[in-house]
């Protein structure tokens, strides 16, 4: 089996999930785990890391968790710190915070925007700010963002400040690409489209079909050329591929994952 990150140090930020599944954060941080890796594993909530660390032992690696609130700047102040005291070194950082709500300009309140803003793109400046000056000391280093389809073009619904965010974080990673370029540290995005992750049946329905998982499950397959839904795993495979040695003359760019909806028409 590959190895290819062994011994390397990697953040995942969002490693929890909502509920039971293949999440995007849960899927990568088991993905880097049965690669060798030590994950130091992020969220709010300790307990939504259970399962994610359950997976990460079974697939035979470490898995080690932090507590952090991503929109608070000492809190991941300490976070990174606490992972840099332990480890020695950060290799890897996997920014998958993220969540939507529903409305434009006209319906969304400015409390709603700003904290979408802060969650999804915010979140990602401040990591950044904390990881990059070790990443620089000790030569190198890479960079993961998770971004989304609703920020290269509409998928269905109104979420004016999720969209914002997203398109946000595409370009926030390509600048920093080429700031930290010659200095050994590489920043990839990958984009998933409209994935069949727990937040779909736990929260997504209730936002958008009324609580019917089944009909809002019906309504994005029906975007997808390729006829089936992705999950976190698909996600995941292309983190672990920008983030590893396989990568390595790839920076600045971002990886589409959404079975071909974004080249639809319609």
């Amino acid at each position: 089996m590959s190895r290819r990150f062994e011994d390397k140090v990697v953040i995942v930020t969002g490693a929890g999930s909502v509920g039971t599944g293949w999440g995007n954060g849960r899927a990568a941080a088991v993905g880097f785990a049965r690669e060798g890796a030590i994950v130091y594993g992020v969220d709010r909530d300790l307990a939504a890391m259970d399962e994610t660390a359950a997976r990460a032992t079974e697939a035979g690696g470490r898995f080690e968790r932090g507590q952090c609130d991503v929109m608070d700047h000492a809190s991941i102040a300490r976070m990174v710190a606490d992972a840099h005291a332990r480890f020695g070194r950060i290799d890897v950082l996997v920014n998958n915070v993220g969540g939507s709500a529903a409305g434009g300009p006209v319906e969304m309140s400015e409390e709603v925007w700003d904290t979408q803003i802060d969650y999804n793109l915010k979140s990602v400046f401040l990591t950044c700010k904390h990881v990059l000056p070790i990443m620089e000391a000790q030569g190198g280093g890479a960079i993961v963002n998770v971004a989304s389809t609703s920020g290269l073009r509409w998928t269905g619904a109104a979420q004016v400040a999720y969209a914002a965010s997203k398109a946000g974080v595409i370009q926030l990673s390509r600048v920093v690409a080429m700031q930290y370029a010659t200095r050994g540290i590489r920043v990839n995005t990958v984009v998933p489209g409209q994935m069949h992750t727990p937040m779909v049946e736990v929260r997504l329905a209730g936002q958008r079909a009324g609580g019917d998982a089944q009909a809002l499950i019906a309504q994005r397959l029906a975007r997808i050329p390729l006829g089936f839904a992705g999950d976190g795993r698909d996600t995941a495979n292309a983190v672990l591929f920008l983030a590893s040695d396989d990568a390595r003359f790839v920076t600045g760019t971002e990886i589409v994952v959404d079975g071909g909806m974004t080249v639809r028409c319609g």
